[in-house]
């Protein structure tokens, strides 16, 4: 074969990992809004370099843009080598792409190829690899059987996909993909959210390697989680799909909350903030009100008002109107908010396909 070799997404996909380095050669911001699983950034140009080079395409030409991007390129391409690739073997095989398919990766594949590695380069680049994604995850839910996770606010329905997941079965974590606990008091702190292509680069990852003779288990999610949307036809699936229905009692609940939202705890000022976005709903006397009781330490007390008033009429509207299979779900009764407890509750679930 004649390397570099040019293969399209769909020859390249089979053999995704059985590449020794799958190279992504666009800049950092092109990089970190999403790029295919597994890459490593190698930016031929990076970002400050690409608006040098466009702003001389634009004041001066193209040939002396052209110049002292070849400079550029080359300069990155050898630095890249000497820093990273020096010490591969002659087999040692890499799957090289940009945003097209172009200049970018050609020119560190041709590089590369020179050396004697039997180099790969994605035709159409990272733009036909978004495309696949796109289509496919149109496609993709479709060959599954979905069981949906519903319960209120606090009722462990993360914990309960957690303890599944790590019993082997099959689950789709939307929230933990999407770096949000799906509420308005949801977001994580320390961790921002991906952007839109990266979250639907996770869930397209983790569909194509699961079974589609075993169920795959996913929370009742509404349409958006913080920023990011799922995607219609997984959604449309979740909607018409079994429900099991997660029972806990309130002060478990409001436990299990302080658990898992130490953070805003720690941080009242944060927690206010996040509060004040619930005045458009209940009006600034009552956000006001949970405020003060945040301020003054009553944190055990918010948070079951937040419950009564806030969480858990909402979810009593939404959850009837949206899953079609609610009314017939099978309820799952939990004592407390042990790990035996959600042990017990997931092999209940996996052992009940």
């Amino acid at each position: 074969m004649k390397y570099p070799a040019l293969l399209s997404f769909e020859e390249v996909l089979p053999q995704l990992r059985q590449f020794d380095a799958i190279i992504d050669a666009r800049s950092q911001s092109e990089f970190a809004e999403d790029h295919i699983p597994g890459a490593i950034n190698c930016p031929v140009l990076d970002d400050a370099q690409r608006v040098q080079i466009g702003t001389m395409y634009k004041q001066v030409n193209a040939f002396e843009a052209k110049k002292l991007g070849a400079v550029l390129v080359a300069h990155n391409i050898a630095s890249h080598i000497e820093t990273l690739f020096l010490s591969k073997p002659r087999e040692w095989t890499p799957l090289i792409y940009c945003w097209r398919g172009g200049n970018r990766s050609g020119s560190m594949a041709h590089i590369m190829a020179k050396i004697g590695w039997p180099v790969a380069q994605l035709d159409g680049g990272y733009r036909e690899y978004r495309r696949y994604v796109s289509a496919s995850l149109a496609e993709l839910p479709q060959r599954f059987s979905f069981k949906v996770i519903c319960g209120p606010t606090g009722s462990g329905k993360s914990r309960l996909l957690q303890v599944l997941a790590q019993q082997g079965a099959q689950v789709l974590d939307l929230e933990q993909m999407a770096a949000h606990r799906g509420s308005v008091l949801g977001n994580l702190p320390a961790e921002p959210q991906p952007s839109q292509k990266t979250f639907e680069s996770r869930i397209w990852e983790a569909l194509r390697h699961f079974d589609p003779q075993q169920p795959v288990f996913i929370e009742s999610e509404s349409k958006k989680v913080g920023n990011l949307r799922v995607p219609d036809m997984l959604m449309e699936r979740m909607r018409s799909s079994p429900c099991f229905a997660v029972a806990l009692a309130r002060p478990d609940r409001v436990r299990l909350l302080l658990e898992d939202y130490a953070h805003f705890i720690a941080a009242p000022a944060l927690l206010n903030t996040q509060l004040a976005c619930l005045t458009y709903v209940h009006g600034r006397e009552k956000v006001a009100y949970w405020q003060q009781l945040n301020l003054s330490g009553r944190i055990e007390e918010l948070v079951d008002e937040l419950l009564l008033k806030h969480y858990d009429p909402a979810y009593a509207q939404s959850i009837k109107r949206n899953f079609d299979q609610f009314s017939e779900a099978q309820i799952l009764d939990l004592p407390d908010i042990s790990d035996a407890t959600f042990q017990r509750a997931a092999r209940l679930l996996h052992q009940n396909k």
